[in-house]
């Protein structure tokens, strides 16, 4: 889709699941919470305009150029992504206007469904990108932000933020603080970081 969808259009694809990005050798798996209307539309993950995964892996120094998929992924940045270790996929596959439409065993079966691929793939990391989901989706109510001492099945395991702009505890610098220190320790080779407060930090 190469223009602006309609909210009509987008509501088509309510339901629609939304392919994993994962190649042969997945370092870092991201794990969304599910699928919005506008990523099912273009079967491309945290796609629609606002949202602040991709600039925030850019400003981390986690991918040397921002990636635009809201038009969908182009094969050069799928290959980017997949020679990089990096993956993505969602706690629940199905796409949704809100993320607060899922229901609790929606949730819990989306968590189940991550450790049969994570069991399946074996990724150093796992960084889910949902606090609240994952307390609910694996029934850890005190969970906080960050690396987990917990492994999920035999993966590293951090706790990090959504990265939705509806999410206004966070910013794009904020996010990619944190969604780099996931990245170091999955074994990305991460080059420097741009901080909205400090400027770049380190060669980029």
């Amino acid at each position: 889709m190469t223009r602006r969808p309609t909210r009509a259009e987008l509501l088509t694809f309510e339901g629609a699941v939304v392919d994993d990005l994962i190649g042969a050798d997945v370092k870092l798996l991201f794990v969304g919470i599910n699928p919005g209307l506008w990523t099912a539309a273009v079967n491309a993950h945290f796609a629609r305009p606002g949202n602040r995964f991709w600039p925030a892996l850019f400003q981390g120094g986690i991918v040397p150029r921002l990636i635009d998929a809201s038009a969908g992924m182009s094969a050069d940045d799928t290959l980017l992504l997949k020679q990089a270790g990096i993956g993505i996929t969602n706690l629940v596959p199905f796409a949704s206007a809100r993320a607060d439409e899922l229901t609790r065993a929606q949730l819990l079966a989306g968590g189940q469904r991550l450790r049969e691929l994570v069991a399946e793939v074996h990724p150093r990391v796992v960084a889910m990108l949902g606090l609240t989901a994952y307390r609910q989706a694996f029934d850890r109510r005190a969970t906080q932000q960050g690396r987990q001492e917990n492994d999920l099945e035999g993966s590293e395991l951090w706790v990090l933020a959504n990265p939705s702009g509806l999410n206004a505890h966070e910013t794009a610098a904020t996010l990619a603080t944190a969604y780099r220190g996931a990245a170091v320790a999955a074994g990305i080779a991460v080059s420097g970081v741009i901080d909205e407060q400090h400027g770049v930090t380190g060669p980029r």
